[in-house]
């Protein structure tokens, strides 16, 4: 699993590292980091500027939260999940994709206010933690989920 890892990274093939269909899960963990990355970056943004225009912070970090579940779901499809899906069925992949992101959510809302209110965490610091917690739970549910292997 690792070995074909630190092949790509010796040899420098950008294209096998981010870009080539991949089923090796090691690999797909990696890709999705940077793809949780953008994801965040876009989340993170909005979650500040929403709440700094006067917006509750668990408010603005659900519709933050949203906007990044679009970023992920594109850049996942593109880049992490080789799965091909069409009409019908690339409906009820998002559908299953939400249900999981929904989750997230929830589990992101929860986190941010037991860090927020309970430990008194600045909001944007507790958002970075219950991202880190949640990108994992995200990752497998997508693995397991939607794109096993049949």
């Amino acid at each position: 699993m690792l070995k074909k890892f630190f092949e790509l990274l010796k040899n420098g093939d950008i294209k096998g590292l981010f870009i080539e269909p991949t089923e090796d899960s090691f690999l797909q963990f990696f890709r999705y980091i940077f793809v949780g990355g953008a994801s965040f970056a876009a989340d993170y943004v909005l979650l500040h500027i929403i709440t700094e225009l006067g917006v509750y912070y668990l408010i603005s970090g659900a519709i933050s939260f949203i906007a990044g579940l679009f970023v992920n779901y594109a850049l996942s499809k593109l880049l992490v999940f080789s799965k091909k899906t069409t009409g019908a069925e690339k409906a009820k992949e998002f559908s299953v994709f939400a249900v999981i992101a929904v989750f997230g959510l929830i589990i992101t809302e929860a986190l941010m206010w037991l860090f927020t209110e309970k430990l008194l965490w600045h909001y944007m610091i507790s958002k970075a933690a219950a991202a880190v917690i949640v990108l994992f739970w995200n990752f497998f549910m997508k693995k397991i989920l939607l794109y096993r292997k049949k």
